[in-house]
C-alpha cells in the first residue's frame, strides 16, 4: 500500500520490533530447530547460487498449468484454493504454505458534510459491522478451510496472540447479524437518520455507499457477501470492482471527505516473521504512522485516536519498564483499536506456494514463506543456471521504485529484496532481529536512567544545514555501536566502493527531509509521522572509517532491539543518487517521493524504473559533474569530509554509465543487480553480483523449514459441575514450551478463567489445564469454549487449539492428574477452520503462526516491519 509505505519505508532506523539473541549471525540457522538440512551449495563464489533470476507475470488461474509445463520454477502469489487442493498429489510440483496474506475492510470514517450523513461516522455503526461480517464463512466457505478467521491485526498465529487473546474472548465480536442490524437502528435513528423502503434515509435522501472490491482473488466473494449483510442492514451499496492500481489510488491517495470511497476489502502481503510487534499495531490502528484513513497528508481529513497515538508510540519507542507492562500497552491498544472498528479484521490465508520439486535451497520464513531474501540468494535446480519466478504482476501503475517512500505494493518489493542487503534483518524461524551486514555492541542506562552523551557527538541541523556537535548536558538512554565493515569492504553494483559517506548522507537525507522547513512542506506525511522517532534520536559520532555510535532514547528487555531500533541507515542506494533524487524532488519539484505529495503537487512519483524519472535523475547527475557539485555540508561531520571532488566526480559517472547501459538508476549492494526492467511485458531479469570482496556466498543464509509446535488432545470428556476437572495435551515442539489457555462461556461472551498450563515432566511434555471444584461450581451446564496456545522460545508462531467441552450436572469428569475423561460430550473443534486446519494440527501448518507485518522495511527509509498491499 502506498500511504504504509510511506511511513514503513521512511527509513527511520527507530522502526524495528524484535527482540534479538546476541550473536545469532549468518549462517547460524543450525542453532535453531529445523529441517532440510541436506542443502549443498552448488558453488562457493561470492554472490547468489544461481546467475540470473527472471520474474514474469502469470495470471493466477494459469500459473498452475504454467509451472506444470515448466514455465517457472516458483509462483509467489497465492494460487486460489481450487487451484491449491488440484496441485496435491503431483509429484513435480511441492507446495509450500504460509499465512502470508490478511484481509481487512477499511471503513472510512470521515463526517459528512452539512445535510448528509457518513454512517460510518458513527462509531456504533462500525462496530456493528464487527458482528456482520461471517469471519467462519469466509475461511471455510469461500476458502474452503484454507484460512482462518481474524478479528483484529494479530491473528492466531501471531506470538503477540498470547498476548492479546483473552481479551478478544472477553469483546465476543462473533457473526451475530440481528444483533448488528439492531445496534445500526439504534445509532442511524440517534443521527436523524430515517428507514424507509428497507433503506435509510438521512433528509429525505437515501444513503448510498460506495463499496470498492477488489476482483483478482477471493477478496470479490468476500465483497459480495459483505455487501449483501450490508444491504440487509438498510444501506444502498454502489459496489465499485477494481484491480490493484485503481483501488489503491481512490482509497490511499485521495481526501476520505470527497467521499469517493466508503469501504474497502483491504489485502496485505505478510513480511518477515516478528515475535513482539510494535510497528504493525501502529500501522493498523494508530493515525500518527500515517496509515489510517487522512494518512496525515496536508489538507486532507484527518481519522484522529489521542489514546491510541499516545499508547501506540509508547510501544514504538519502548517507553516501558519491563514486558509486562509492554504486553498491557499493546493489549489496550489492541482493545481500543476494536472499538473504534476503522478497520474489521476477516482472514488469514493460508497462501500456497507452488515450485519445482527440483528446487535446492528454498527456506521456509515462519509468516511469509519461502518468498523473502533467504530463498532467491540460495535457491537453484541442478544443471540450470537461472530461475523464472512468477508473480500476478511483476509492475502495476501503483508499483514504484523509490527507496524513499517506494517498494509498498508486494510485487515491487518482492523484486527488490532480493537487490539490497539490509544492516539487519529478522531470523525466519525466531522472528528475532539478527545481524546481516552491520554488526554492534549495545550499551544501556534503561530503562529507568540516562547516560551522558559526548559532546562532540553530531547532529544534523537543518536550520543552519550542517552538523553540529550537541554540547554539553546532553543525555541518552542508549548507545549503539555499529560496524558497517561488510558494506564497506565491497563496492555498489555500479562499481564505486560503499564508504562511510553513503552512510552520513543516508542519515543526513532524513533528518533535512524532517527539520528543514521547506522541505518537511513538501513531504508533508513523510516528516510528520517521522519526526516524533527521530526526536529520540540524539547524536552520531563517526569513530573509524568502518564504525559509528548512535544515541538514542530508547530502551528494551533484550538489548538487540535497542541495536535494531538505532540502525542509522538502510545503505539501499550510493550518496550520489540519493542527492540527485533531493534535487529533482526539492529544488527542482519534477516529482515526488510519496504518491500524495505527487498527487497535490501534480508531478510524478519518483519511481527509479521509469525511464521518464531515471533520466531525469541521470540528467541532475551529469548537471552536478558539468557544475562541480558536491553537497559537502551533507558529507562533512565531526570537522571531517568524508568525500574529495574528485571522488564525487567519479561517482557521477559511474552512475551514469549505469543509466547509459540499462535505462535503470537501480543501484544496490545486494546478491543481485537488476539487469533489465520492462513493464509492458511484465519482466525483470536480476543478474547475479559476483565480486570477489562481497561478504556472502551460498550456503550462509540457508536455514531450510522450522519444526513446528503440535498439540494432540485426546477425549475431553465433560465438566461435572462441583467436581474439578482437568484435561491434558501433548505437547511437541523445538526449544522450552509453554501453554496458556483461556476458558469463555461463548453464549454470553464471558471469560470463565485464564492461565498457563501446567507442564508435566514427560517426553513429550503434557500441558494440564485444571478447572477446581469450586470453579465448576461456578458454572451453568452448557457449552464452553478451551482455547489453548502452545508456544516456543525458538518460534515466533504459536500453535492454537481450541475444544468445546460441555458442564452438566451428572457425568465422569477427568482427574486431576489430566488423565482421558469417560464421557463422549465434549466435541473436538480443533482452530475452527476446517481445511488443513482441522484435527489435529499438521506439520506443515503449525509452523505457520507467529506473523508479522512488515515487510514494508525493505526499502533504505525504514525498518518498519509492517504489512504491504496486494
Amino acid at each position: 500500500m502506498t500511504r504504509s509505505s510511506q511511513m514503513l519505508n521512511l527509513r527511520l532506523p527507530l522502526i524495528l520490533s524484535l527482540v534479538l539473541m546476541l550473536g545469532l549471525v549468518a549462517g547460524s540457522g543450525a542453532a535453531f530447530a529445523q529441517s532440510g538440512d541436506d542443502y549443498r551449495p552448488p558453488h562457493d563464489r561470492p554472490g547468489p547460487a544461481v546467475d540470473t533470476l527472471h520474474y514474469r507475470s502469470f495470471n493466477v488461474d494459469l500459473a498452475p498449468q504454467e509451472i506444470q509445463r515448466d514455465e517457472m520454477d516458483m509462483y509467489i502469489f497465492n494460487l486460489k484454493t481450487d487451484a491449491a487442493q488440484a496441485l496435491r498429489g503431483d509429484d513435480s510440483i511441492e507446495l509450500y504454505e504460509a499465512p502470508a496474506s490478511t484481509i481487512s475492510l477499511i471503513l472510512n470514517p470521515a463526517p459528512a458534510p452539512e445535510g448528509q450523513l457518513n454512517p460510518f461516522s458513527l462509531p456504533e455503526v462500525r462496530r456493528a459491522v464487527q458482528h456482520l461480517v461471517n469471519r467462519e464463512f469466509i475461511a471455510q466457505e469461500i476458502y474452503k478451510g484454507l484460512a482462518r478467521p481474524m478479528q483484529t491485526h494479530v491473528n492466531p498465529f501471531d506470538f503477540d496472540y498470547t498476548v492479546v487473546a483473552e481479551m478478544l474472548a472477553r469483546q465476543d465480536l462473533s457473526y451475530d447479524p440481528e444483533r448488528a442490524r439492531a445496534a445500526i437502528a439504534d445509532a442511524m435513528t440517534a443521527a436523524g437518520a430515517t428507514m424507509v423502503d428497507s433503506a435509510w434515509n438521512y433528509n429525505d435522501e437515501p444513503i448510498r455507499l460506495r463499496f470498492i472490491i477488489r476482483v483478482e482473488d477471493e477478496r470479490r466473494e468476500v465483497g459480495d457477501l459483505i455487501r449483501a449483510e450490508l444491504e440487509q442492514a438498510g444501506f444502498l451499496i454502489a459496489p465499485i470492482y477494481h484491480q490493484f492500481a485503481p483501488a489503491i489510488l481512490t482509497v490511499y491517495s485521495t481526501d476520505p471527505q470527497l467521499f469517493e470511497w466508503h469501504a474497502y476489502t483491504e489485502g496485505w502481503g505478510r513480511g518477515a516473521a516478528e515475535r513482539y510487534d510494535s510497528a504493525t499495531i501502529n500501522q493498523m490502528a494508530a493515525p500518527w504512522l500515517g496509515n489510517m484513513p487522512g494518512w496525515q497528508e496536508t489538507g486532507f481529513w484527518q481519522y484522529e485516536n489521542a489514546r491510541i497515538d499516545d499508547l501506540g508510540q509508547r510501544i514504538f519507542r519502548g517507553d516501558f519498564q519491563n514486558r509486562e507492562e509492554r504486553d498491557a500497552l499493546y493489549q489496550e491498544v489492541t482493545r481500543l483499536s476494536v472499538d473504534e472498528s476503522v478497520r474489521v479484521w476477516l482472514a488469514t490465508i493460508l497462501t500456497t506456494f507452488p515450485a519445482n520439486s527440483n528446487i535446492h535451497g528454498v527456506t521456509q520464513d515462519v509468516a511469509a514463506g519461502p518468498k523473502l531474501q533467504w530463498t532467491f540468494r540460495e535457491a537453484y535446480v541442478p544443471d540450470q543456471d537461472t530461475l523464472t519466478v512468477g508473480h500476478l504482476w511483476v509492475w502495476t501503475e501503483r508499483s514504484t521504485w523509490n527507496p524513499v517512500s517506494g517498494f509498498g505494493d508486494v510485487y515491487s518489493a518482492d523484486v527488490w529484496r532480493n537487490l539490497a542487503d539490509p544492516a539487519m534483518t529478522r531470523h525466519p524461524f525466531t522472528g528475532l532481529p539478527i545481524p546481516m551486514r552491520a554488526d554492534y555492541e549495545v550499551e544501556t542506562a534503561g530503562p529507568g536512567a540516562k547516560m551522558p552523551v559526548p559532546s562532540n557527538v553530531q547532529r544534523w541541523d537543518a536550520d543552519a544545514g550542517e552538523w553540529a556537535s550537541v554540547g554539553d548536558g546532553v543525555e541518552a538512554t542508549s548507545k549503539v555501536t555499529f560496524d558497517y565493515s561488510k558494506f564497506f569492504q565491497a563496492p555498489w553494483h555500479h562499481g564505486e566502493q560503499i564508504t562511510m559517506a553513503d552512510l552520513v548522507y543516508d542519515i543526513y537525507q532524513t533528518f533535512d527531509m524532517v527539520y528543514g522547513p521547506e522541505k518537511s512542506q513538501v513531504e508533508f506525511a513523510l516528516a510528520t509521522t517521522a519526526k516524533p522517532l527521530l526526536d529520540t534520536v540524539r547524536g552520531f559520532r563517526v569513530l573509524d572509517e568502518n564504525r559509528i555510535e548512535v544515541y538514542v532514547d530508547y530502551w528494551h528487555f533484550v538489548d538487540d532491539y535497542i541495536a535494531e531500533y538505532a540502525v542509522p541507515g538502510g545503505m539501499t542506494m550510493p550518496w550520489e543518487v540519493l542527492a540527485a533524487m533531493d534535487d529533482v524532488v526539492f529544488n527542482q519539484r519534477r516529482a515526488a517521493y510519496s504518491d500524495t505529495s505527487a498527487q497535490r503537487f501534480g508531478v510524478p512519483w519518483l519511481s527509479l524504473v521509469q525511464d521518464r524519472d531515471a533520466r531525469t535523475v541521470d540528467r541532475t547527475l551529469g548537471q552536478f559533474e558539468r557544475d562541480g557539485f558536491v553537497p559537502m555540508a551533507a558529507l562533512t561531520i565531526g570537522g571531517q569530509s568524508l568525500v574529495t571532488e574528485q571522488e564525487a566526480l567519479e561517482r557521477y559517472r559511474a552512475a551514469q554509465a549505469w543509466f547509459d547501459e540499462r535505462s535503470l538508476m537501480v543501484i544496490s549492494n545486494g546478491p543481485f543487480y537488476l539487469e533489465r526492467f520492462d513493464p509492458p511485458a511484465q519482466f525483470a531479469e536480476l543478474k547475479a553480483f559476483r565480486d570477489e570482496n562481497y561478504p556472502f556466498s551460498p550456503g550462509d543464509w540457508h536455514f531450510g523449514s522450522a519444526e513446528p509446535i503440535s498439540i494432540e488432545t485426546g477425549s475431553v470428556g465433560s465438566i461435572v459441575i462441583g467436581q474439578d476437572y482437568s484435561v491434558g495435551s501433548v505437547v511437541d515442539g523445538p526449544g522450552n514450551l509453554g501453554v496458556r489457555y483461556v476458558w469463555s462461556d461463548p453464549a454470553t461472551g464471558n471469560v470463565v478463567k485464564t492461565g498457563d498450563a501446567d507442564i508435566a515432566e514427560s517426553d513429550p511434555p503434557q500441558a494440564i489445564v485444571r478447572l477446581s471444584a469450586s470453579e465448576t461450581a461456578a458454572l451453568v451446564p452448557g457449552l464452553y469454549r478451551l482455547s489453548i496456545t502452545a508456544y516456543s522460545d525458538q518460534l515466533s508462531t504459536v500453535s492454537e487449539r481450541v475444544l468445546t467441552v460441555e458442564a452438566s450436572a451428572t457425568g465422569t469428569a477427568t482427574g486431576d492428574d489430566g488423565g482421558t475423561a469417560t464421557t463422549t460430550n465434549g466435541e473436538d473443534e480443533d482452530d475452527g477452520a476446517g481445511g488443513c486446519f482441522a484435527g489435529a494440527p499438521s506439520a506443515d501448518l503449525l509452523l505457520l503462526g507467529g506473523l508479522l507485518a512488515g515487510l514494508v522495511g525493505i526499502s533504505r527509509r525504514r525498518r518498519g516491519r509492517g504489512r504491504s498491499t496486494d
